[in-house]
């Protein structure tokens, strides 16, 4: 057998790996085929990062309760107290990705909008622009295309969209008669083709069991008609919004409050690991999870939200708070997949906003924000920064 010469071998395995590196270098980074973006509406920075607030829980109202949930969601620390409410985003989420918006961490994130209440939030969220026309939450068809529509009209992801709500105007915000985008939120029944038994089965359910509100059904359902319908249709891209948080504090019930938002991390889980037992989204979907607004910063005021143009305006029931619902305009985002980097808890003093979520998530799916821009308007929120590459 013919003998390399070592210092030949050397010479040769150095110029195989600078073509490796050149190769590596040039070859476009693929994205994950999938996204899974979820809303939560109305949940305060306060509790995510720092667990229940025990003066607030301490109220006498609240007397019959606070054992249980001093049970439930105590803890040494305000570390411990958030890994309690919300395991999974403190478990897995935070270690393999990102988590912006904690204030004590020189972190701020807000919205961009003048109102800071649900309607203005949901098409900032979803269109990466402020719309100060969109002053109300009447179920006023969007003139805004979100990015969701959007999608949906791009050949390669025309019909694999999808979006899920337990607030009855979303079809308003995601414009359904012009998007034509599959929507199921309210009090909607699933009504795809080939219904699963469970579907029919959530279909009855949801009649039987009143919801608290009027126009807002129990996250339950739209949870598990998100599931049904992903594993019937397989879709690229789903949007799911939560909405038991915002009302839960609207009635002023803080242990209800509490305990939806630690249902709403078990439903994001739940949706997590689902996808993950499936092959077309196991290791190839990232996930985004954000809010529409935020809450008062005190015990006078967390149940409320609205900017001072709110209330003086489509809010005069809280014309009184003549500087608005303070804290009512901070946010926080988190974000985890293969395209995310693992920065863990970001506190690098820099301040985001909710407008920047869009382009994020287009960004996560290798479609150029631009692009987007020009079919709704410029400019929309830089994307957040985020990403592995």
């Amino acid at each position: 057998m013919k003998q390399i010469k070592p210092m030949t071998f050397v010479k040769r395995l150095a110029i195989l790996c600078q073509i490796l590196c050149v190769v590596l270098v040039a070859s476009p980074v693929s994205a994950a085929d999938n996204l899974l973006i979820i809303s939560i509406d109305g949940l305060r920075w306060q509790e995510v990062f720092r667990g229940y607030h025990a003066t607030l829980l301490a109220q006498p109202q609240f007397a019959g309760q606070q054992d249980e949930i001093a049970a439930a969601f105590d803890g040494k620390s305000p570390n411990a107290k958030r890994e309690k409410l919300m395991p999974f985003l403190w478990g897995q989420v935070v270690k393999e990705g990102v988590l912006i918006g904690n204030r004590d961490n020189q972190s701020a994130m807000d919205v961009s909008n003048s109102w800071w209440f649900s309607y203005p939030g949901y098409n900032e969220l979803l269109t990466g622009k402020a719309d100060a026309k969109i002053d109300s939450n009447k179920p006023v068809a969007n003139p805004n295309i979100s990015i969701l529509e959007w999608l949906n009209n791009q050949e390669s992801f025309k019909n694999k969209v999808a979006a899920f709500g337990s607030w009855d105007v979303f079809p308003a915000i995601l414009n359904k008669q012009r998007s034509q985008l599959p929507i199921n939120a309210g009090f909607m029944s699933a009504n795809w083709n080939n219904l699963s038994a469970k579907a029919t089965w959530l279909n009855a359910l949801q009649k039987d069991i009143p919801s608290p509100w009027h126009n807002v059904r129990l996250d339950a359902f739209t949870v598990g008609f998100t599931q049904e319908y992903v594993k019937a249709k397989q879709p690229n891209v789903i949007y799911v919004a939560l909405g038991e948080t915002d009302d839960f504090a609207h009635d002023g019930d803080y242990p209800a409050y509490l305990r939806s938002a630690h249902q709403s991390d078990v439903f994001i889980a739940r949706l997590w690991h689902m996808l993950q037992s499936m092959p077309q989204y196991k290791s190839n979907t990232n996930l985004l999870i954000t809010v529409d607004h935020g809450r008062g910063n005190s015990n006078e005021t967390w149940q409320h939200h609205a900017s001072p143009k709110a209330t003086q305006g489509y809010l005069r029931n809280l014309a009184k708070h003549k500087n608005g619902i303070e804290g009512s305009n901070q946010v926080w985002a988190a974000a985890m997949g293969p395209d995310v980097k693992t920065y863990g808890e970001i506190g690098d003093g820099h301040s985001y906003q909710l407008n920047q979520i869009a382009a994020t998530a287009l960004k996560l799916l290798k479609q150029k924000p631009q692009d987007y821009a020009k079919a709704n308007g410029q400019p929309i929120g830089k994307a957040l920064p985020i990403f592995n590459q």
